[in-house]
């Protein structure tokens, strides 16, 4: 360990002053786990030599300078366990306890969507198994919960037609087929299910028609998003490693099965991995597979997370995938219909010092208000998470370090990750939840536990966050097993809460009671010649002397989706100077002098059609 401790020095010298890494060749069949001595004493060896970081970018020295000054001291964020109080009885079965295999490590999907069009978020939560009960049939099924509009929910999943059995994972939503009802993907073990809508509160398995079985694979997170601007939605799904189930290698049996030396559950490495699939949507409710001829995913990695962003502003959405002991996938869309990887060229594939990661939950924002999209990616413990800047000419600079999130997270095992703005200041904070994927930690004083208490990130306005989880409600402070994360405002009043699911437990529903909070909008994109989600669209407002920049999407961070409405803290201002949506079809809607607090309903081409203050509001969408 102490060769470990070694190279993580070396590794924040790096990171004070940010770094584009370049790859450390490994060889493919040495485990990140098992490689980590050997990659400390690289590194120890580059110390002893004359160390001069890079010079900084401006667009790095932009990032640590502002007119807008930083807090003195970060404000008194406050969240509340309600999970019980608002009716949530969920129980994530995923394996035993001890997690002897590596499926029993990655459950925990969650999906925060308006299923019935009542403009309340409802919740999805997406359940595992065990392999004793999926040889038996036994069912732990996965549950819809509505939203009761009072901060409670109930469950709905029988009649939703929810209730499949299997071992399930991740979870994306979109409107696939334009009827103006959310549909939903989920991932299993061993294949995959697409539920259409039937805009009556229930929902048809379509898989078969839609041709997006997944069959033989395992998938963890799945998006949609409209790679080539035709009006529909497309379906990247990350595959994980190919599993036998008569054949699985039991608990410490390899070299691939050890962690600091004691026996473990085995994988990634050791396990072939399951390659990636893309689906494009052909337009009448079938989609085609198009992962050979678009040369997507051609290693097999270890996929985890995917994120669908528009990374350089063309109009045309690019794809970011995160892999486990892997390197990371960046696909810059040609915007003629194909895709180049880039990541290593981007410097998003590699950590700071040049080393594949476990790259677990990703998400996108523009964390700094400079107008371009940034990347968050969680990763393993012993290692830092990743705070990709965007420098504006196609590449990335970790800033982890600089801005304080590197160091912090070293000793956490991260999945879940989300941008949102707790305290509507106007700037995006960070939500991190942790958890390790080894229960035979706690038999150890290694430093790590099983279970890990979230982080919360509060943005100082200076390219710079200050982490201040433990000191934001007894809920935060506890630790957990956990997984997927979406964050969503649950009684549409302007405040973010968050959702986690925890492995063997319940899910943790936060909710958010910051008291002095600013302003806020909200936004919902409804497309008409580009996808009904509006997904993709790129959105722009000025309120307060301050420009912000969002995109629309849904799925993100580990395995899970979130509410799909863009939410703009607006600090002190009271009114919004002025709106711009820029659509993927092209097309530009402005919108100017509107007041705050109130939800706005932009469609494509139209402008605002509908406007909802607080908790008035009744259905709006059909189809078009």
């Amino acid at each position: 360990m102490a060769a470990l401790r070694g190279s993580k020095k070396v590794s924040a010298a790096i990171r004070r002053n940010g770094y584009r890494p370049r790859p450390l060749m490994i060889a493919p069949h040495v485990s990140m786990r098992v490689a980590a001595g050997v990659v400390c004493l690289f590194f120890l060896a580059a110390a002893a030599t004359a160390f001069h970081p890079p010079q900084q970018k401006p667009s790095q020295r932009k990032a640590s300078t502002t007119r807008h000054a930083s807090t003195s001291s970060s404000p008194t964020a406050q969240f509340a366990d309600v999970t019980h109080a608002a009716g949530i009885d969920f129980h994530l079965t995923c394996g035993s306890l001890e997690k002897r295999y590596i499926m029993e490590t990655m459950c925990g999907g969650i999906a925060v969507f308006d299923y019935d069009n009542d403009g309340w978020m409802d919740i999805f939560l997406v359940n595992g198994s065990t392999l004793e009960d999926l040889r038996a049939g036994k069912c732990h099924p996965s549950k819809l919960y509505r939203n009761n509009h009072d901060g409670t929910f109930t469950d709905v999943t029988v009649k939703a037609g929810l209730s499949r059995c299997g071992w399930g994972f991740g979870v994306a939503v979109g409107d696939y087929d334009n009827d103006g009802w959310e549909d939903l993907y989920v991932t299993y073990l061993k294949d995959a299910v697409l539920y259409h809508n039937n805009h009556d509160g229930t929902f048809t398995d379509v898989t078969v028609k839609g041709g997006v079985s997944n069959a033989d694979r395992w998938g963890t997170s799945a998006a949609f998003g409209d790679y080539d601007n035709d009006g529909y939605l497309d379906l990247y799904v990350a595959n994980y490693v190919d599993v036998d189930l008569k054949h699985l290698p039991e608990l410490g049996s390899g070299p691939f099965c050890q962690y600091r030396g004691i026996p473990v559950s085995c994988g990634p490495r050791g396990l072939k991995g399951s390659r990636d699939r893309l689906y494009h949507n052909n337009g009448d409710g079938t989609f085609s597979d198009v992962t050979e001829k678009l040369n997507i995913d051609s290693g097999s990695y270890y996929g985890l997370g995917v994120l669908w962003l528009d990374y350089d502003k063309d109009g045309c959405l690019d794809l970011y995938v995160a892999n486990d002991s892997s390197p990371s996938l960046l696909y810059h869309n040609d915007c003629k219909g194909g895709f180049g990887e880039v990541g290593a060229q981007a410097g998003v594939a590699y950590s700071a010092d040049g080393r594949e990661q476990a790259g677990m939950g990703i998400d996108s924002a523009d964390y700094d208000n400079d107008g371009w999209p940034d990347i968050v990616k969680t990763n393993f413990s012993d290692d830092a998470n990743n705070l990709y800047h965007n420098d504006h000419n196609g590449e990335f600079t970790d800033m982890a370090g600089p801005a304080g999130i590197g160091p912090v997270s070293i000793p956490f095992l991260g999945f879940g990750a989300k941008f949102f703005d707790f305290d509507n200041d106007g700037w995006k904070d960070i939500f991190i939840a942790n958890g390790h994927v080894n229960p035979q930690v706690d038999k150890h004083t290694f430093g790590v536990t099983y279970a890990e208490r979230p982080l919360l990130f509060h943005n100082l306005k200076t390219g710079k966050f200050e982490e201040i989880g433990s000191h934001s409600g007894t809920a935060l402070a506890r630790r957990y097993a956990a997984r997927g994360t979406a964050v969503a405002d649950f009684l549409n009043n302007g405040r973010q809460d968050v959702i986690m699911t925890v492995l063997d437990g319940s899910p943790v529903l936060l909710r958010n009671q910051t008291p002095a909070a600013g302003h806020w909008l909200c936004i919902k994109t409804i497309g008409k010649r580009s996808n009904r989600d509006g997904f993709g669209a790129r959105v722009e407002i000025k309120a307060g002397g301050l420009t912000q920049y969002d995109e629309v999407r849904a799925n993100s961070s580990f395995e899970s989706a979130s509410d799909p409405r863009l939410h703009f803290g607006l600090d002190n201002a009271t009114r919004v100077d002025s709106i711009v949506v820029r659509w993927p079809s092209g097309k530009v809607d402005t919108v100017e002098n509107e007041d705050a607090d109130q939800e706005l309903v932009i469609e494509e081409e139209r402008g605002i059609t509908a406007r909802h203050t607080g908790a008035h509001r009744l259905p709006q969408r059909h189809s078009r």
